[in-house]
């Protein structure tokens, strides 16, 4: 980069450039700053790197020269929602962007976007080891096809690095091979971001995984198996190794297990010790984590340590920290117990493959089975002296975007969306229930809207920077934004296949940028409602609200959030009322019935939910109670011959004795279930329940244990 920019600075036909380095991390704006300043002599200049945002400003206000370090975290508006000002017009000012697949795709409300209006005549050129090719982010569509590609193949024929080689020591889970989780790719996009408090507890497939590769048995293993395979390596080859871990809870749980084993590892200085856990935390983290929590300085201390190949700092456990950017030659094995893949797999493992002394290769231990996920990313990153294929021809990508782009403005002819561009963060916000009532109006609106949309953020995502991909960017934005509030009426909460992790980024663009998210009721101008009562006063107002198709569209959304709930607890209402809903909002879709007459009879509805609620407190049962009740019920027969005292006691008599014969794993053992079905058949004969409804009744009346046996197992658990 620097010999590229001693070049740029030098050619006549730039008239003195002006140069901002980007990066997108302030301990890589350090490193790089200090390599230029050391080739000031090259440069022909002192680099200057910019402290803030305002400084930022004034360097690059001038008339031409100067070479400008920054992140590019500093584009962003003083007030978020806001433009960024325009800095200068020139055309010689070139961007040099380092770690290029990062942080530069957003070209609707981010980063991307307000450097382009602030240097909208710049030219840009990206430096990276891992270029992404996807469906929503494009390096080469951002930067432009390779100018040169040196890639890990010719790194090692060159000797600029060693070979990586691969050693699987999977630790298996602990859990059924019919239960294994299957890692695909979203689910590794999931996890492979930061473990924010709060978020990531429900991310539950990382939960649930996390949970099984972090057991104390399976740490056990692997603490026993890298303190064996760790001293052979040293045996034969002096160097340090990093411990790549899922969760900071396994870090802390693998460093217990490890000075376990060797106590002489651990050293509570940092001066001192062969064993350290460098990760991020704060004082609301557990007690004994604190130990491993330190400051920018304190890690930086240690990271020198590290590097230092004399120095007794020989193993260093990490989940995110030193992934990338972190060069430390004499390290030479890394240790794998993360889903990982594709470029973050890859900037993973090149920490090893740094030339050191008679180093003759790294080599990448995984503990996880992550065999499938290199081959991929080496298949990606190694394309044999740079004959890879050619980038996607832009001018494609902009016809689709452009196509699909009159397919939305089609979907929205008649409707106005200027307030959407040119008012303010709340006044845009207003613009969303009547766009969102001119789309369900239509036939088939709503779904040729999310369609639509998802397609013209693919195209869109491949189309920047291109001059007509910047110039529909606010109108991409109002789109995914009504596309975004639409999708959260649509019943259940199953993503569709084509939506993509950029375009959910987007999707507010500038219209939420003032820290809001769209709430579906504040937008339409109603409270949110207590959704487990939908009180009277909520249904009238929906009843009075200005948008009837938006109002079918909350109305159905809160019912079945509803209907959901109940089918955990009682299975016959629920179904009841699951039925109920379809048949109104099918008669709805097949525009059968009007919007207003649909909103009726979903108010209805929910009434009769409400009263329903209350019958139990009404018959004097339990919710348990009422839901064997209800299940009893189901024969109108039995009603009739029996009455509703009889079939009270039955259904407390059926609580008592099926709460007293369910276990952990009734529900997969055929003998348990076999005897519960004599025991309820005996109760139901024993009151005289009709024999003709006794097998439907049984059958019901087990299905709803099952149901509920879960909660009561949980219940015994906690007590």
């Amino acid at each position: 980069m620097a010999f590229y920019a001693g070049r740029v600075v030098l050619d006549p036909a730039m008239q003195n450039p002006t140069l901002v380095v980007l990066t997108d991390r302030n301990d890589l704006d350090e490193q790089l700053f200090g390599t230029f300043a050391r080739c000031k002599d090259l440069l022909r200049q002192s680099p200057e790197q910019a402290k803030d945002r305002t400084h930022l400003r004034e360097l690059l206000k001038v008339a031409s020269g100067g070479v400008v370090f920054t992140t590019i975290q500093k584009f962003m508006p003083e007030t978020r929602g806001d433009t960024f000002p325009l800095l200068s017009e020139r055309s010689n000012i070139v961007v040099v962007a380092d770690e290029a697949h990062r942080s530069q795709y957003d070209f609707i409300d981010g980063f991307a976007r307000h450097m382009r209006d602030a240097l909208p005549n710049a030219s840009f050129i990206g430096f990276t080891g891992t270029p992404i090719d996807a469906a929503d982010k494009n390096t080469r569509s951002v930067f432009g096809d390779y100018v040169s590609v040196y890639d890990i193949q010719r790194a090692v024929e060159d000797g600029a690095t060693v070979p990586i080689y691969y050693e699987s020591r999977l630790a298996k889970l602990e859990l059924k091979e019919e239960e294994r989780p299957h890692l695909d790719e979203a689910f590794d996009e999931l996890t492979e971001g930061e473990e924010l408090e709060g978020r990531e507890k429900l991310k539950t497939k990382w939960s649930a995984l996390e949970a099984l590769v972090g057991t104390e048995r399976r740490v056990q293993l692997i603490a026993k198996d890298l303190v064996d395979h760790f001293e052979a390596r040293l045996d034969a080859m002096d160097g340090k190794a990093m411990l790549v871990c899922m969760s900071r809870r396994i870090c802390v749980d693998l460093y217990k297990a490890l000075i376990a084993l060797r106590p002489d590892w651990h050293d509570e200085s940092d001066d001192k010790g062969a064993i350290k856990i460098v990760m991020t935390g704060s004082a609301s983290d557990p007690s004994d984590w604190q130990q491993h929590i330190r400051s920018k300085h304190r890690r930086e201390a240690l990271a020198k340590r590290f590097k230092n190949p004399s120095d007794p700092f020989k193993l260093v456990i990490v989940r995110d920290m030193w992934l990338t950017g972190f060069d430390a030659p004499c390290m030479h094995t890394m240790y794998i117990d993360k889903p990982m893949q594709g470029h973050g797999l890859m900037q993973a493992i090149a920490r090893v493959n740094r030339v050191f002394r008679d180093k003759p290769g790294g080599l990448v231990v995984d503990y996880l089975g992550l065999a499938d996920e290199l081959k991929k990313a080496l298949h990606t990153y190694t394309e044999s002296g740079g004959q890879g294929e050619t980038a996607l021809d832009q001018e494609e990508a902009v016809a689709l975007m452009l196509e699909r782009y009159e397919m939305c403005c089609d979907i929205f002819h008649g409707f106005d969306w200027s307030a959407w561009t040119s008012s303010s963060p709340a006044a845009r916000l207003s613009v969303l229930p009547a766009a969102q009532e001119h789309v369900l109006a239509q036939e088939s609106g709503k779904e040729r809207l999310l369609q639509v949309v998802t397609e013209l953020s693919k195209a869109f995502a491949l189309a920047v920077p291109h001059e007509e991909a910047i110039r529909i960017r606010d109108d991409v934005g109002f789109f995914q934004a009504v596309r975004t509030a639409i999708a959260k009426t649509q019943m259940g909460d199953r993503k569709g296949s084509g939506d993509i992790d950029h375009a959910i980024r987007q999707i507010v663009s500038k219209a939420i940028a003032s820290d809001q998210v769209i709430d579906i009721f504040a937008a339409s101008g109603l409270k949110n409602p207590d959704i487990s009562i939908l009180s009277d006063e909520f249904l009238a107002d929906v009843r009075g609200m200005k948008h009837r198709n938006l109002a079918v569209e909350l109305l159905r959304k809160l019912l079945n959030d509803e209907v959901k709930a109940r089918s955990k607890h009682n299975l016959v209402q629920a179904r009841s009322f699951a039925d109920l809903l379809e048949k109104s909002v099918r008669r709805y879709q097949n525009r059968a019935i009007e919007a207003a007459q649909v909103i009726e009879e979903l108010i209805e509805l929910a009434r009769e939910m409400r009263a329903a609620q209350k019958r139990g407190e009404e018959l004097g049962l339990t919710s348990d109670e009422l839901a064997f009740y209800d299940a009893l019920e189901v024969s109108d027969t039995a009603v009739k011959v029996l009455g509703d005292e009889t079939l009270r006691t039955i259904a407390r008599e059926l609580v008592d004795t099926v709460k007293q014969n369910v276990t952990i794993d009734w529900t997969v053992k055929e003998s348990v279930r076999a005897k519960l079905r004599v025991i309820v058949k005996r109760i139901l004969r024993k009151y005289g329940y009709p024999p003709d409804k006794q097998e439907t009744a049984t059958s019901t009346v087990l299905q709803q244990a099952e149901l509920l046996s879960e909660f009561w197992m949980d219940k015994v658990g906690r007590s």
